[in-house]
């Protein structure tokens, strides 16, 4: 399978994320809920980073944090050079756009588009690519995944992981050097979670980052680095000085 390769210009820090005591607390009318409490880890350039832990661990939050889609009540990231706290919604917007693909856990995509006007959507929004190459870029895009033999087919003729290759070539689209992906293999039958993380493995051979969100151990274990999250706290993993690595 030919995979899109990452930018080879070398990062100017082996740190692509660097995130310090991030809290998120949510609530209102004299009652408030943690949902992350002082969640510290780092996450080398081009790893395969999971971020492991049971439903209602905060595993969510976090990465939404980390890409910008959500603030922290307190707490500073800083992701591939960027402090993430420092930017308004435009600039983070901007920011998503050149450096990350994200993968969402139900697919999202959008029913009346075929998979080839789904991934050229992303060009489109993504403003980076001349309209006049969008129709070749967006069928690399689905080649890298698999999926160029069904661009012209609509997500109901799809299966789920099908869906889900498409996703991720959309999220590949435009060439970010870094995808996050949140619960890729959650709505899948085992063997098809398999090849999906099989697909995410490749990446990080292209030279590419990739940090997902997963409540399986399996899959957690086969990360090349991890942070265990329970009830919004870190209890292990790689990434982390604040516990040794859970097992």
């Amino acid at each position: 399978m030919q995979l899109m390769e990452a930018p080879t210009a070398a990062p100017s820090t082996e740190t692509l994320v660097d995130a310090s005591a991030v809290t998120k607390v949510i609530g209102s009318n004299g009652t408030s809920t943690t949902i992350l409490d002082s969640v510290t880890f780092e996450v080398p350039y081009r790893s395969l980073f999971a971020i492991n832990g049971p439903s209602g661990s905060g595993k969510s939050t976090l990465l939404n944090i980390l890409t910008g889609i959500d603030r922290p009540t307190s707490g500073r990231v800083v992701f591939a050079g960027h402090e993430i706290g420092d930017m308004n919604e435009n600039q983070l917007a901007r920011w998503r756009g050149r450096n990350v693909g994200i993968v969402f856990q139900f697919f999202q995509l959008l029913p009346t588009l075929t998979a080839r006007e789904n991934v050229e959507l992303a060009l489109e929004l993504g403003g980076a690519i001349p309209r006049r190459l969008r129709h070749e870029r967006s069928l690399a895009a689905l080649g890298a995944v698999g999926m160029v033999d069904f661009a012209n087919r609509l997500p109901s003729q799809l299966s789920g992981g099908q869906q889900q290759r498409v996703a991720i070539g959309r999220a590949l689209a435009n060439d970010p050097p870094v995808l996050v992906a949140d619960e890729p293999t959650g709505n899948l039958d085992s063997r098809t979670a398999h090849q999906i993380f099989d697909l995410l493995q490749e990446l990080t051979g292209r030279g590419k980052s990739v940090l997902y969100v997963t409540h399986d151990r399996d899959f957690a274990a086969r990360a090349t680095g991890r942070l265990d999250l329970l009830d919004g706290r870190v209890v292990g993993g790689t990434g982390s000085d604040q516990m040794p690595e859970a097992r």
